[in-house]
């Protein structure tokens, strides 16, 4: 959960979330030393006279300066490829969710189960209980098991949604007649907050997303009483 002023991303929760983290400081870090070296050599050229005006003719200086951005390139590139299949991969999911955008509210289906659907609905402020959170509480949160593979298939019911939880790493957009997936896996239990993050009409920002990670055990018996 994001708090006041904070300047990051929200703490990890899944593996692909864990990479994405990776991954953004790697290249922060090359965006950093690209950024220094190019404000020392401005500050040069404004502080110094140019006496080597040979150098701007030399063969050597012109290889330098255009093999050394595609090797930087390639630096970026590659991890994020990697990210990319990591994050389109599935392998014998557990269990798959089916979600619907409406306006402005979600529904859930879990396939797996015969009569086991629901919608989501953001709680208004007079009924929210001590402790809540505003604009971000809803009515059926998704139960899910945690440390297991969940697939989320994805889809709207009328206009461009996106299903979005940054502390999971996920972010898929809700398109009408496609059917989008994304892969979902929680490395510790707990309520994972999101929103609709595609602009989808007048109340788009109020259709929260819920996530609520529980052990195996705890699912079963959950599921048990919804059906």
């Amino acid at each position: 959960m994001a708090y006041p002023f904070q300047l990051g991303f929200q703490d990890a929760s899944s593996p692909i979330m864990e990479e994405l983290l990776h991954f953004h400081d790697h290249t922060l870090m090359i965006v950093f030393l690209i950024s220094s070296l190019v404000l020392y050599i401005i500050s040069l050229m404004l502080t110094t006279k140019l006496t080597h005006t040979s150098t701007m003719d030399a063969q050597e200086v012109e290889t330098i300066w255009t093999i050394l951005p595609a090797i930087i390139l390639i630096l970026i590139a590659l991890p994020s490829l990697r990210i990319l299949y990591m994050m389109d991969e599935i392998n014998n999911p557990s269990l798959t969710v089916k979600t619907m955008g409406h306006q402005w509210y979600w529904s859930y289906e879990y396939t797996d189960y015969e009569d086991l659907s629901f919608d989501s609905y953001m709680v208004p402020t007079p009924d929210l209980n001590p402790g809540d959170l505003r604009l971000l509480e809803v009515d059926n949160r998704v139960v899910l098991p945690m440390e297991l593979p969940i697939r989320m298939l994805i889809s709207s019911e009328d206009v461009l949604h996106s299903w979005a939880v940054p502390s999971l790493g996920l972010k898929t957009d809700a398109i009408p007649g496609r059917l989008n997936q994304a892969t979902l896996i929680s490395t510790r239990p707990g309520l994972f907050y999101g929103q609709c993050s595609e602009i989808c009409g007048s109340n788009h920002s109020f259709m929260p997303i819920v996530l609520e990670m529980v052990p195996l055990k705890h699912f079963e018996n959950w599921s048990l009483s919804m059906i």
